[in-house]
């Protein structure tokens, strides 16, 4: 993990996929802060904290992760971020409004995924939101499946389920990042053909692509997000969801 962690800090500035994940989830975010102008906000697995930037024009944003060396970088930033893992978060219960999760639950053994959602639930208050990435599509695992210690891509099905089950009502469901399915398939598809690369080889996958492209594929995602916002997606390499803590007595 401390691989993805140093890889990640020095690219998600500016890597066109980080730079598509804020645009699908700042429409989301605006839309909860439309009804709580005052939010607590929660990020599970922040990592170095880098989303935080983005939460905290939304609410007050801390975060959490497990591992020391993202928590010690998130705090030199200025970062509001405590170490914890996400399966027994250190919280009252109904602490907060807002509660995300970017691309963590696909990392967790199934007892730990449960247990996760379960704890995102606790901490809500009543009405309260989740939001969560995860990485999608079984058959696009390759090269940064490794990188990321996947131990599982998501189906659309698959992600309602496990929120249903923790108690959540599911708002938004759809597919990301369609536009990256011509390169990612067959990309993908040859890396499983050729063996899959160690760890350390698998860090390029996540390497910034010169500018040219890396500008063309943000504007890829940029028309994508504006898409995204008006409907639900059939296919895309990862699932993002926005579901709801119920008020007792609602659905």
């Amino acid at each position: 993990m401390k691989l993805l962690l140093d890889v990640t800090a020095r690219v998600e500035r500016d890597h066109f996929w980080f730079r598509g994940l804020r645009r699908f989830v700042r429409p989301l975010l605006a839309q909860v802060q439309a009804e709580r102008p005052q939010m607590d906000i929660l990020d599970c697995g922040c990592g170095t904290g880098t989303n935080l930037d983005v939460l905290s024009d939304y609410g007050s944003a801390c975060g959490v992760d497990r591992e020391l060396i993202g928590v010690q970088r998130a705090r030199a930033a200025g970062r509001q971020v405590g170490r914890a893992t996400v399966t027994r978060l250190p919280f009252s219960g109904e602490r907060f409004d807002l509660v995300t999760s970017f691309d963590v639950l696909y990392c967790l053994e199934v007892s730990d995924e449960r247990a996760a959602v379960t704890e995102m639930f606790r901490v809500l208050r009543p009405g309260g939101r989740v939001i969560i990435n995860v990485a999608a599509m079984p058959t696009l695992s390759g090269n940064h499946s490794v990188l990321a210690h996947e131990v599982r891509r998501y189906t659309a099905p698959a992600l309602r389920d496990l929120l249903e089950r923790a108690g959540f009502v599911v708002e938004r469901l759809t597919y990301t990042n369609a536009t990256m399915l011509p390169i990612l398939v067959p990309l993908r598809l040859v890396q499983r053909a050729l063996g899959l690369a160690s760890e350390e080889n698998a860090g390029r996958e996540m390497e910034v692509p010169p500018r040219p492209l890396n500008t063309v594929l943000d504007w890829m995602l940029t028309v994508e997000a504006a898409l995204v916002k008006r409907v639900d997606l059939p296919c895309g390499s990862s699932l993002l969801a926005m579901a709801r803590k119920p008020v007792v007595g609602t659905s």
